[in-house]
Formats: structure tokens, C-alpha cells, sequence
């Protein structure tokens, strides 16, 4: 008998009403992607003018909803889909709005691609024009169910600075969070999506009493990983405890501290990220009326 081939991959969902999804992703976990995401978004709603969705796809662990001050269980709309919750500008799903509070997620592979779909594709979303995902860390199951079943614009990879180390007894390799954010973005670039670049997350601290400027996790690697994959490092967002304060308390620092240093990195970011879906698209993706 002729062997068989690899099974097809499953048809993308259609979502109508939405122009770009872009995927927030990370190789590993503790580098505040999902903090990276939530900021980005509210930062495209409230200073770029933007249409947002924000898709919580880390059932395992979603936390974006408490990161924006949301939680209970979503209402249902026309054709029996749920109706995203809004906070900040920003239309948002999560299995956190859907689970009992507290109750972890014990699935095997096949019910945590199950429970993306259902929040992929039986919520209405539209009209958006940016749907940002908040995927969890790693290359594993929820990355494969998303890239295969909808049509990304790009992806952007979060990551922690780290300085290559030499000399006598030192390593001569890049931190964990770095190898496996290249991991992550040559993941996405095999199965077809493009990267649209990294974010360098945690990248300096700047004391409150004395204003000096202190590379807690090292500097220049995330620079190094960038221009080794040859894609731009989209901005550098400063170790600040007004973002810890504001994820933790549902008010992220981009709405509650909107002049502040923080908030101005993420805006910058997502400027950069609108660039790089522009130029990719070859069409603008703020609305007319905006």
C-alpha cells in the first residue's frame, strides 16, 4: 500500500470585520508578555485611534482580564456567540471569564485546541481593526491551533535583555529568555508567519531617588538576537514599578499614567508594530474617520 502523507491542516476561520491579527508571543514564560500585551493594546485603542480586540490564548494561566479589571461571565449576542467585555477601550475574551475563579485548566491537547477555537470563533469581535492574541509561552499546542486556524498579519516576540558573557568561568551563550525567543520567532517563520519583530521587555531600570539608569538583566543582547534574525527590535520598555501597580490593580500604566515613561515605550512600540503591519499590507490600518 502507497504511505500516507501528513493529514491536511484543519480550514482557517474566516473573521469578518477584522483587518490584522497579530500574535504577542514569547519562548518562555516570566518575561511580562502578557503585561507587554495589555499595555499594547491600550495604547493602540487610547493613543492611536484603533479598533482593539485583546484574545486571551493562554488558558492555562489568563490573566489579561485581571490585568485590565475585568471579570464575570460574558453576555451573548445575536446567533448565540459572547460579546467581548470592554475596559480601557479595549474589547476582550479569556477562559478566565468562562472558568469558576480559581479553577485551573487541566487539559490534554486536544481540549485546550478546543477551548481556542470556541474563543476564536464564537465571539463576536468585529468591527476591529487590530485583535491582538496573548499566546501562552512556548511552541506548543495553543501556537499551532492558532497559526493554522487564522490568518495572522505578523507576529511580535517579548523577550528579556541579556549581554553575551565571556572570559575565564563566564558562559558564552545568550540568557534562557533569549534562546528561546529565537526559538519562538523561527517557529512562527516556518509555519508562514511573519515576524514583525521584538520587543525588549525589562530593559533598564531608572532610580527614583538618584535618576540613574541601571541594565539589571545586562543590555545588548536582545539587539544581537534581533539583528541575527534580521528583524527589527521594535522598542525597549523600562523595569517600572507603575507597571507592576497597574497590571496588578486593572489600570495599566498606558491609561493611568499616560505622560509617564512607561507609557510612552508602549506607545512607541505599537507605533512601530502599526508601521510594520502597514508596510507588510501595503494599506493603512487606522480607520478613515480616525
Amino acid at each position: 500500500m502507497p504511505r500516507r502523507g501528513p493529514p491536511p491542516p484543519p480550514p482557517k476561520f474566516v473573521l469578518p470585520g477584522i483587518k490584522h491579527i497579530v500574535a504577542v508571543a514569547s519562548g518562555k514564560g516570566g518575561v511580562g508578555k502578557s503585561t507587554t500585551a495589555v499595555n499594547l493594546a491600550v495604547a493602540m485603542s487610547q493613543s492611536l485611534g484603533l479598533r482593539v480586540g485583546l484574545l486571551d490564548a493562554d488558558v492555562f494561566g489568563p490573566s489579561v482580564g485581571h490585568m485590565l479589571g475585568l471579570s464575570g461571565k460574558p453576555e451573548i449576542g445575536a446567533g448565540g456567540l459572547m460579546v467581548p467585555r470592554s475596559a480601557h477601550g479595549v474589547r476582550c475574551m479569556s477562559m478566565a471569564f468562562l472558568l469558576a475563579q480559581d479553577a485551573p485548566a487541566i487539559w490534554r491537547g486536544p481540549m485546550v485546541m478546543g477551548a481556542l477555537e470556541t474563543l476564536m470563533s464564537k465571539v463576536l469581535w468585529a468591527p476591529l481593526d487590530v485583535l491582538l492574541l496573548d499566546l501562552p509561552p512556548g511552541t506548543g499546542d495553543a501556537q499551532l491551533t492558532v497559526t493554522q486556524r487564522l490568518h495572522l498579519s505578523g507576529a511580535v516576540i517579548v523577550s528579556t535583555p541579556q549581554a553575551r558573557r565571556g572570559g575565564v568561568g563566564a558562559f558564552h551563550m545568550q540568557d534562557i529568555a533569549l534562546l528561546d525567543a529565537r526559538r519562538g520567532a523561527l517557529m512562527f517563520r516556518q509555519v508562514g508567519v511573519p515576524v514583525l519583530g521584538i520587543v525588549e521587555n525589562m530593559s533598564y531600570f531608572v532610580c527614583g531617588h538618584c535618576g540613574g539608569e541601571s541594565h539589571i538583566f545586562g543590555q545588548g543582547g536582545v539587539q544581537k538576537a534581533a539583528a541575527d534574525l534580521h528583524m527589527p527590535l521594535l522598542g525597549q520598555v523600562p523595569l517600572n514599578i507603575d507597571i507592576r501597580e497597574g497590571a496588578d490593580g486593572g489600570d495599566p500604566v498606558v491609561s493611568s499614567a499616560p505622560s509617564s515613561a512607561s507609557a510612552r515605550a508602549y506607545v512607541s512600540v505599537a507605533e512601530a508594530i502599526l508601521r510594520q503591519i502597514e508596510e507588510r499590507s501595503g494599506s493603512p490600518v487606522r480607520p478613515k474617520d480616525s
